[in-house]
C-alpha cells in the first residue's frame, strides 16, 4: 500500500518503522520543522520521524502548516492510497484528508470514545483506569471523532508513570496499525461509530495542572506524580522552592496537615494528603540536580514539619 506518513515526536516512531518492515511504501513522511534547541537556540534539531526518514530515503516534507494549493498539489503527486497520522501536531483539513484514494487513518492513544483530545494517556492514569490502549480511526474535522476501524487494549498497571505508558501505546499503536492495514487490504474491516454518549475529553496538558493538590487524597496525588512523570514534572511548592517530585506511592496510616512533610527516611518522603499520605521517593528542586528524597533531607533541603504550600484547584486533562 502507498502511504503518506503524518507524525512528529518519538511516540510516532516505532509506527513509522513497523509500516516500513512490513513492506509498505511510504511515498512522503509529513512533519513539523526542525526546532532551535539548546541555550542559545543556534541548533536545529530534526524530529525523530524525519531521521528515519532521511535513513531511509523517503521524501520528507515539513510545512510550517499542512495546507495551501502549493502543498496540496505536492500531496496528490505521491499518489498515495492512504494517509497514515500519529500526533503530527496539526489539524488537517478536509480537502487534506481526502487527498488519498482510501483516506486518512489517526491512531490514538486511548480507547476511543474515552479521552479525546490532546493528553489521553495522563488522563486515564489520573482518573484511575484500570485498561487503556489504541484506537484506529478514520479521520474526520471534528476532534477525534471518527468511526472506530481496530482497537488494541492492555491492563494499565497501578503506579505506571506517563512516560512508561506512552512508550507502551507507541509500540502498540505499531503493532495495530500493522493489523489493520492488513486488514483493510483484505476488506475485513468494519467501520464502528462513536457512542457520542460515552465522550470524555483530556485537554492539553499546562504546567499550571501539574501543581500539586495536597487537598486531595492520597490515591489522587500519587496517579497525579505518576501521570506527569517525567513531563512536565508534578510540583510543588516548599520553603518558597517549587519542586518536583517523583516515585510516589500511597499509604494510609499516616496522617496530618495537608502540605505537611511528616516524615523523611530511606522509604521516602512522606506528605500529608487529604485523606492518607504519599511516599516520595525523588524529588526535583528548581536549579538543582535530581536526589533521592533522604538526600535532600540531610542536605536540609526539607525537614519533618515543612508545609509544600497549598495551591488554589485547577482544571486537569480529565472529563469535559
Amino acid at each position: 500500500m502507498r502511504l503518506l506518513f503524518w507524525g512528529t515526536p518519538d511516540f510516532a516512531a516505532p509506527t513509522l518503522r513497523a509500516l516500513i518492515g512490513e513492506g509498505h511504501e511510504v511515498v512522503a513522511v509529513i512533519t513539523q520543522p526542525d526546532r532551535a534547541q539548546g541555550r542559545s537556540r543556534s541548533t536545529l534539531v530534526p524530529p525523530p520521524v524525519k531521521e528515519i526518514a532521511v535513513a531511509e530515503e523517503i521524501p520528507v516534507l515539513q510545512p510550517d502548516r499542512p495546507r495551501g494549493e502549493e502543498f496540496l498539489a505536492h500531496l496528490r503527486g505521491f499518489n498515495a492510497d492512504l494517509s497514515v497520522v500519529v500526533a503530527y501536531g496539526h489539524i488537517l483539513t478536509q480537502e487534506v484528508i481526502d487527498i488519498p484514494t482510501r483516506g486518512t487513518v489517526n491512531i490514538h492513544a486511548s480507547l476511543l470514545p474515552r479521552w479525546r483530545g490532546a493528553a489521553p494517556i495522563q488522563a486515564a492514569i489520573l482518573a484511575g483506569d484500570t485498561e487503556t490502549g489504541v484506537s484506529i480511526q478514520r479521520m474526520v474535522r471534528q476532534l477525534d471523532a471518527g468511526p472506530i476501524l481496530f482497537e488494541s487494549r492492555i491492563s494499565l498497571e497501578q503506579g505506571v508513570t506517563g512516560g512508561e505508558l506512552t512508550e507502551a501505546l507507541s509500540e502498540l499503536g505499531a503493532e495495530a496499525i500493522v493489523q489493520a492495514l492488513m486488514l483493510l487490504e483484505l476488506g475485513g474491516l468494519e467501520e464502528r461509530p462513536q457512542d457520542e454518549s460515552l465522550v470524555t475529553y483530556a485537554s492539553k496538558i499546562d504546567r499550571t495542572m501539574a501543581r500539586l493538590d495536597f487537598t486531595k487524597d492520597a490515591q489522587s496525588v500519587a496517579r497525579a506524580i505518576h501521570a506527569f512523570d517525567p513531563r512536565p514534572g508534578a510540583w510543588g511548592v516548599v520553603r518558597d522552592t517549587e519542586t518536583r517530585l517523583f516515585g510516589a506511592r500511597a499509604v494510609t496510616d499516616r496522617r496530618g496537615e495537608p502540605g505537611e512533610v511528616l516524615e523523611v527516611g530511606e522509604l521516602g518522603m512522606y506528605i500529608a494528603c487529604g485523606v492518607g499520605a504519599v511516599a516520595v521517593e525523588t524529588v526535583h528542586p528548581a536549579g538543582r540536580r535530581r536526589v533521592a528524597a533522604l538526600d535532600w533531607a540531610q542536605g536540609r533541603g526539607v525537614a519533618v514539619g515543612d508545609h509544600f504550600a497549598l495551591a488554589a484547584p485547577t482544571t486537569e486533562p480529565g472529563p469535559m
